[in-house]
């Protein structure tokens, strides 16, 4: 058995294995005994029992700590145009991290735009953010752990091993409990999408020093709404389905939600949170990761993206009109990443504001109190 084969058996084992995690209660208590690990493990913010195995070693998932870039031109011949990437810009610095690689890996750690940041991504939760990884004056490393809570990504730093929730950005275990990561705005789109937006773009390459099968997705079938979470054992919000995708933004004291049922339909939905106008734009484009066993071969569901509606002083608001989204007011046209592509604000870009398409199971679990954008009264 090669090793490409040994990961994909692991991992789908690790998936199908919740009872007997469960029941074995692996949790962060036995590891804290491990010699392998430095963690301060008497300080923490959350239950330990929550944090149970994933079915893989610490670093059995390796993140990339080196990571090397081709051009758009050059990685078309191994991502096909539909494929989801997680776009990141700072400054001039434009780059893509391909979901089939992001999937094998999880984390990256890398310097954009003359900055150190983190780009992280848990399959189990759909959850894609990028953080700032400078704190306090350190720029830190993480690593995947090999364990979740909430079937979320648990992360760690290789400078104290302390512990860090994914979606959170904050440490739950170890000498830096309770210290957050600025997250930095990203976006899923697809690689058509990120190619001819950003043509001189950087793609991350396949050559990551490992040995996977990118492109094959290890979690086939996972992205259904008819299934249950794997490695999850919390209560379920009985507002929507567990596994329905939905748009979260959390701005000031709000954290709200827009379920992809809802914003497909709308494809563009003018909204105020916490008092500040955005506008959530829900197109054609990127397929999902995890659907068939092949990701080029995947159902589209479509690109989001969530932004602040002004333009200096001028408040928008937007319509989506023959495939395309366009501002009322000027009556330029934009396209996904936010840019206005004609018109009166040809040139002009919209801010970007964190957000996610995570699984609802997922984002509940971690902000249960979330208000749920509903469809008004047509």
């Amino acid at each position: 058995m090669n090793a490409e084969d040994e990961f994909l058996l692991l991992r789908r084992w690790s998936c199908l294995c919740l009872v007997a995690c469960m029941i074995a209660n692996v949790c962060v208590a036995q590891s804290g005994s491990s010699s392998s690990w430095k963690t301060n493990w008497e300080r923490h913010s959350v239950d330990l029992s929550e944090i149970i195995s994933g079915g893989v070693p610490k670093d059995g998932i390796p993140p990339i700590d080196q990571p090397k870039f081709v051009s758009t031109s050059s990685a078309a011949s191994w991502i096909a145009d539909r494929e989801p990437v997680i776009l990141l810009t700072i400054g001039d610095d434009e780059r893509a991290y391909p979901l089939q690689i992001m999937t094998y890996h999880e984390i990256v750690n890398d310097n954009v735009g003359g900055k150190p940041v983190t780009i992280t991504f848990c399959p189990l939760c759909y959850s894609a953010i990028v953080f700032q990884r400078e704190l306090d004056g350190t720029v830190y490393d993480f690593g995947v752990s090999g364990m979740l809570r909430h079937s979320d990504l648990v992360m760690y730093d290789r400078q104290t091993e302390s512990l860090w929730q994914q979606i959170l950005g904050e440490a739950i275990v170890g000498d830096l409990t309770g210290k957050k990561l600025e997250p930095v705005p990203a976006q899923i789109v697809s690689f058509e999408q990120f190619r001819e937006r950003y043509p001189e773009g950087k793609v991350l390459s396949r050559e990551t020093g490992h040995s996977r099968p990118y492109g094959r997705n290890p979690y086939a079938g996972y992205d259904d709404i008819s299934k249950r979470p794997f490695l999850y054992d919390g209560k379920y919000d009985e507002r929507l389905p567990p596994m329905e995708k939905v748009i979260t933004v959390s701005l000031g004291r709000e954290d709200k939600a827009y379920p992809h049922s809802v914003s497909r339909r709308k494809r563009v939905i003018n909204d105020v949170i916490d008092e500040t106008p955005v506008v959530i734009f829900h197109g054609q484009g990127a397929a999902t990761a995890l659907g068939g066993a092949i990701i080029r071969e995947a159902k589209e569901q479509g690109t989001t993206g969530v932004f602040k509606r002004t333009v200096g002083q001028k408040l928008l608001s937007f319509a989506y009109e023959d495939d395309a989204f366009r501002d009322k007011e000027t009556g330029s046209l934009w396209d996904i990443t936010g840019i206005a592509v004609s018109g009166p604000l040809k040139g002009s870009q919209l801010a970007l504001v964190p957000h996610g398409n995570y699984f609802s199971f997922a984002w509940f679990a971690f902000k249960p109190g979330t208000h749920i954008y509903a469809m008004p009264e047509e």
